[in-house]
């Protein structure tokens, strides 16, 4: 059975009301879970290449896609590994993210934020965050 029919068969048998937790993998496989689920469990505590929530509509067709991870708080031009693993499965998708989260680490205490209308300002501490994505990968 193809990796496409398998997806199907488990989507089948769960509520597609909202959206699922997704990983792709650093080999490029999607890896889906009940939205409830953990970004860095789903992933084994492995480096992922994008992560996120996706939506499901009818005729299996991915319907809203977003880079919202705290887990990985991946850049937003993570959406090439996600269109490239949904292509691979042969299942339509939107072309971008939905809505696109632009995270940022503050450089003076550490903490993971979330940039809200163009604001680079730490919510905890106040310092300034940088202008590029700043979270290490592999």
């Amino acid at each position: 059975m193809d990796t496409a029919t398998v997806l199907r068969e488990w989507l089948a048998g769960r509520d597609r009301a909202e959206p699922f937790t997704f990983v792709v993998a650093l080999d490029g496989r999607l890896r889906l879970a009940p939205r409830r689920s953990e970004h860095v469990a789903l992933a084994g505590g492995r480096d992922v290449l994008a992560a996120g929530e996706m939506g499901f509509g009818a005729g299996w067709r991915v319907t809203e896609v977003t880079n919202q991870s705290t887990g990985y708080c991946p850049a937003p031009d993570c959406w090439d590994a996600v269109a490239g693993a949904l292509d691979r499965l042969g299942i339509s998708h939107p072309g971008g993210f939905a809505d696109t989260i632009v995270f940022r680490r503050c450089p003076a205490c550490g903490e993971r934020n979330i940039v809200r209308d163009g604001d680079f300002t730490c919510a905890l501490c106040g310092g300034a965050l940088p202008e590029q994505w700043n979270f290490a990968t592999g």
